[in-house]
Order: structure tokens, then C-alpha cells, then sequence
């Protein structure tokens, strides 16, 4: 029996409260109760002290009752239903409209089950039909959004994140690689992509990494933690560079300004150098008084559009 709660295996969490089962699926924790008392539809495991919890069954049961309900199939047919006909029926009636939640529903699925076949069984099926920047921002744009607030809210563990931001990440690198066969085809700047120092989290710089080699400009990735003065050594082997860089965590919101001014120092000693800042912690950045080669974003496409005017 387990005797604390929530319960960790090996520091993966697999087993959640009903909480959790409303983070992961949306649905309200009291209308969960309710299924659950009037129709049976979970079936939770309990603690010694008769504390309710459920395994990663009862969530793929909830996702999938979700999805169906959402296509107006009423709780009480659904509570019917053998087990197995429930995902059957969800790939019978799935349709475009429904389409990101259900795709999103079997990545997040395959992430709390360490499920690579999942994921790359439903990669594989919606790029039969869109592109790779299609299925990033329709797909994994919400993917990564609900993956920040499962983590904030303690549903997932890091082991969680960091497996499937590196599923992500090695599709990323595949497209990427391919893109790379064709040369650039606008080399009158030099864009140079990199991550500060003690910042980890590289999928969005990654992906204006796959868009400026789209795109056909000539691209540098330096990946994570990267000191300013190695930036400065790149100003002897490239003229006109812009570099792009993504704030996630670090540097903090209360040293983002400090590290910015640093770079103006350091970089902007020519009128060719620009720097281009996106991330969450890019909002902290202080405007007033920015040299007009410092230009900041709040999103990616915001700045992967100006490519198109360039």
C-alpha cells in the first residue's frame, strides 16, 4: 500500500490526485467527482487513509472521454462503453475542428506515459499533412504553453519535461538538417543564434534557427550558455551579424536590463550589429533609452514575419 501521497516512483511521478486530472485535462475537478459517483467512469486506486488517486489509465480514459464529450456524446453512453472502444471511437469521430486538442491530448499522453511511439505515431500522422512550422506553432506552441503551467502547478515531473522537449527537439534537428542541404541564398547578414549564460531551454531559438534557414538566410547556432565575450569574437569572422538571442529563465527578470546594457556595451560598437531578444524575460528589458539596433519581440512569428520583408 502506499502510505504518502502524491506517490513518486524512481522521482517520476505517475500516480495523481484529482487535481492533477484537471490541470492535464481541463475538465473541472468537481465535475470529475460527479462522473465519477454517477457514472463510474474512473476507477480510483486509494491510500491507506482512503485518500482517492489515479494512474496513468484512468488519465488516458479522461483525455479520451474529453475529446468525445466534446463531440456532444453524452457521459452516460459514454460510461457504457467497453474501455477499448473509447479510443477507437475518439479516431472515428476526430475532425480538423478538434484537431490541436486532440493531437496536444496524445503528446501529453505520451509524455506522463514515456511513451516515444505515441508521440512519434501522431507526429508522423499530421505531417503527412502539414508542415513542420504548421505542427509547431498549431501543435507545439500549445503543447509547451500547457507543459509551463503543468510544471508550475507540480502535475509533472522534470523528468516529464525534459522528455518530451527532447522529442520535440530531435524532430526540430531533423528538419533542420535537411533545410541546412540547400545553401543560403541571402548572405549579406550573418545571423548568429545562442542562449546567455545558464539558460537551457533552446526549442524557440531552435525553431528562428529552422525559420532563417527556410527562409534562406545564412544562420549560426551556438546553443545554450553562451558568454558575451565569445560573442565578440565572432565580430572578426563575419561582418553585418545580428544576433538572436532568447531569455526563458535566465538571465532574471531583475538582471535581464543589466546583461541587455552589457551586450549594447560590448557588441554595439559599429553601425552593422544588430540584436534581436525574444523569451519570456525579454517583457523585463527596460525600453527607455535602447540604441534602435536592440529591437525586443513578445513572440516568435512576431519577428520570423519581418523576414518576410527583408
Amino acid at each position: 500500500m502506499f502510505n504518502v501521497f502524491p506517490e513518486k516512483m524512481n522521482n517520476i511521478k505517475n500516480l495523481f490526485n484529482i487535481k492533477d486530472l484537471e490541470n492535464l485535462s481541463g475538465i473541472k475537478a468537481h465535475t470529475i467527482r460527479i462522473w465519477e459517483k454517477r457514472y463510474g467512469i474512473l476507477e480510483p486506486l486509494r491510500t491507506e487513509t482512503n485518500i482517492r488517486y489515479y494512474d496513468v489509465h484512468n488519465l488516458q480514459k479522461l483525455l479520451n472521454i474529453s475529446t468525445l464529450n466534446s463531440f456532444g456524446y453524452k457521459i452516460s453512453v459514454l460510461a457504457k462503453l467497453p474501455p477499448e472502444r473509447l479510443p477507437q471511437l475518439v479516431k472515428e469521430v476526430i475532425s480538423n475542428k478538434s484537431l490541436v486538442n486532440h493531437v496536444v491530448n496524445n503528446f501529453k499522453l505520451a509524455m506522463m506515459n514515456f511513451d516515444q511511439a505515441l508521440f512519434l505515431s501522431t507526429y508522423e500522422s499530421i505531417s503527412k499533412e502539414k508542415t513542420y512550422r504548421d505542427i509547431f506553432y498549431e501543435f507545439f506552441i500549445p503543447l509547451l504553453n500547457e507543459i509551463g503551467f503543468l510544471w508550475q502547478t507540480d502535475t509533472i515531473t522534470p523528468a516529464h519535461e525534459h522528455f518530451i522537449s527532447n522529442l520535440i527537439k530531435q524532430k526540430l534537428a531533423s528538419c533542420i538538417e535537411e533545410k541546412t542541404k540547400t545553401p543560403p541564398t541571402d548572405t549579406s547578414r550573418t545571423y548568429v543564434l545562442y542562449l546567455p549564460m545558464n539558460e537551457i531551454h533552446e526549442i524557440g531559438l531552435l525553431f528562428i534557427h529552422y525559420e532563417l534557414i527556410s527562409k534562406g538566410f545564412k544562420s549560426i547556432y551556438l546553443g545554450e550558455s553562451v558568454p558575451t565575450n565569445n560573442l565578440v569574437e565572432l565580430k572578426n569572422y563575419f561582418n553585418d551579424i545580428t544576433f538572436v538571442t532568447y531569455m526563458t529563465v535566465s538571465p532574471s527578470m531583475e538582471t535581464v536590463t543589466a546583461y541587455v546594457n552589457e551586450l549594447d556595451h560590448k557588441l554595439l560598437n559599429d553601425t552593422s550589429t544588430k540584436i534581436i531578444i525574444l523569451g519570456n524575460n525579454a517583457q523585463y528589458v527596460k525600453k527607455e533609452g535602447l540604441p534602435a539596433a536592440i529591437s525586443i519581440f513578445d513572440a516568435i512569428d512576431s519577428f520570423t514575419e519581418t523576414l518576410n520583408y527583408q
